[in-house]
């Protein structure tokens, strides 16, 4: 995958910046782990320093890291978060995704 091109939206940025602050945490670390429904599981954490391999994204003062490993998965995707009366949330859209579960935290490739 020749695209590692991974955004953030506004509104990740804003509710990283409010998390971040809160937890007194440097950023945000996205990745991809094998397992969930659907093959391929999101995973959110806390990052006090970007590893040697990292890709770290930046959008207005918000920051978030991904792995070398969960970047082949994640390239070319935008990373929103949503605030619907049904819940909030951190929402991947990936077009590497072939399929997804309904919870949308897992997908296969």
């Amino acid at each position: 995958m020749s695209d590692t091109n991974v955004t953030l939206s506004a509104n990740a940025a804003r509710r990283i910046n409010e998390i971040m602050e809160q937890q007194k945490r440097y950023a945000l670390r996205v990745g991809v782990v094998g397992g969930g429904c659907s093959g391929f599981s999101y995973t959110f954490d806390f990052a006090d320093a970007p590893a040697d391999d990292d890709l770290v994204i930046e959008r207005d003062g918000a920051t978030v890291v991904i792995d070398a490993m969960s970047l082949e998965f994640l390239s070319g995707s935008e990373i929103d978060f949503s605030d619907e009366l049904i819940g909030a949330a951190f929402k991947i859209n990936n077009p590497n995704a072939t399929a997804g579960c309904g919870c949308g935290t897992s997908f296969s490739v």
